[in-house]
């Protein structure tokens, strides 16, 4: 919040000021996932692949997709170019992205999936425990507060197969629940 001194010495920034933003709805969530074109988003982290690709193995034995389509962006601490978020919204009805497990990248995933949300994309966004209060403020600061992440346990860079497949099946149950707009459990897609 800037605050006036006086009208001769300028402004002082108070860093206690709260945020303002006007909140935008998610996209629609859809009625069921058979036939659907499913994105992969992958943000290069490390594991990052072996959970999408494990992830998508696991959503498709339960379901039949029309597609699935991967897509990769080489920085993980930078949001996705719009021209490839416009790419995905126009080639995919749904999208599943990771990983959020560390400042930056975290923020920049769930920027990525805002993006396709204002789009009209459902956007599963896989974050890890440590990164829930991060991934709240963004939400909030970025006027999307009803983004629910998917949350895996932490960490994700140094875990071993077993591990990888432990999160997968945590990514499958909360990703279908995102994108159908239900509580884990309820979704019959």
């Amino acid at each position: 919040m800037l605050m006036k001194v006086d009208s001769s010495r300028g402004f002082l920034f108070d860093p206690r000021g709260t945020v303002e933003s006007a909140d935008t709805p998610i996209a629609p969530r859809v009625a069921a996932l058979e036939g659907l074109r499913l994105g992969i988003l992958d943000n290069s982290k490390w594991n990052a692949n072996k959970l999408l690709r494990g992830s998508a193995a696991a959503l498709e034995r339960g379901t039949r997709f029309g597609a699935v389509n991967y897509y990769v962006k080489h920085s993980f601490s930078k949001d996705a170019a719009p021209e490839l978020i416009a790419r995905i919204a126009a080639e995919n009805e749904i999208v599943l992205t990771a990983i959020g497990d560390c400042g930056s990248c975290c923020s920049c995933c769930v920027r990525d999936s805002i993006a396709l949300e204002r789009l009209g994309i459902p956007a599963a966004c896989i974050i890890t425990t440590e990164f829930e209060r991060e991934t709240q403020l963004t939400r909030t600061a970025l006027g999307m507060t009803g983004l629910v992440p998917v949350v895996i346990a932490h960490p994700v860079s140094s875990i071993t197969m077993e591990e990888v497949a432990q999160r997968v099946a945590q990514i499958e149950v909360q990703a279908r629940a995102v994108w159908l707009g239900c509580v884990p459990g309820e979704e019959n897609a």
